[in-house]
């Protein structure tokens, strides 16, 4: 399995948190069990050959909406795929579909030029600035204080662009930082305090509800936002 991620151009990483390919690298009979995890974000994911299941068999193009639970899917092992990873406040400028019809499922669409829609949304300077600063805050305060809204603000803004509320889209976030982080880290105790969970105790809750398995086995199995 091959999974690689580029980072977006300064200018859209408040819109764009990374492109991705992934390869199977197996046979086109052979069916590879994987399991995605919440990550806080919409995917537009392009099929360029072999198949794949998602509660049901997947077309070759679809968007993917913001997950809460882990959600197992399987690949024919000729599959690969590229996909674009956007922050959720992204997809308004692109999509019509709303998020909260896309919570937790996927839907069909035509298949995505990602160049195009990065061009796209570099027009969007000001949701970038606001994602930007959104990414960076540790708390739901500072998340007030870094994009100037008062907490009801912040709240109907969430509504809108996320579908989720601030501290709920946080957790997802906080989480997807630590999981992603987690392959090669000596200290699960370390980890959890760096990663800013109260203690490894509360670290090790969080990884068996939005991963579905112990922190010890995510650090083996992690590859980006899936377990393999």
């Amino acid at each position: 399995m091959d999974y690689r991620e580029t980072p977006p151009p300064p200018h859209l990483a408040g819109l764009v948190k990374a492109r991705w390919t992934l390869a199977a690298g197996g046979a086109a009979d052979h069916w590879i069990e994987q399991g995605a995890t919440p990550d806080g974000c919409v995917e537009l994911i392009r099929r360029i050959r072999g198949r794949s299941r998602w509660d049901g068999e997947q077309p070759a193009s679809f968007v993917v909406g913001l997950v809460d639970r882990p959600q197992p899917f399987a690949i024919s092992g000729d599959a690969a795929f590229e996909a674009l990873r956007l922050w959720p406040w992204a997809w308004s400028r692109i999509g019509d579909v709303a998020l909260a019809a896309l919570h937790g499922r996927w839907q069909a669409i035509p298949a995505p030029d990602f160049d195009a829609i990065e061009a796209r949304l570099a027009a969007a300077i000001d949701l970038n600035d606001v994602g930007t600063a959104l990414i960076a805050a540790p708390s739901v305060a500072a998340m007030g204080e870094a994009t100037a809204m008062t907490p009801r603000a912040l709240q109907r803004w969430f509504a809108r662009h996320v579908g989720l509320p601030p501290r709920a889209w946080l957790r997802l976030l906080r989480f997807q930082n630590a999981f992603a982080a987690l392959p090669g880290e000596p200290s699960l105790a370390g980890h959890a305090a760096d990663s800013g969970f109260a203690d490894q105790a509360h670290m090790a809750r969080e990884f068996r509800r939005l991963a579905g398995v112990p922190a010890t086995t995510a650090r083996r199995r992690a590859r980006g936002p899936f377990l393999d």
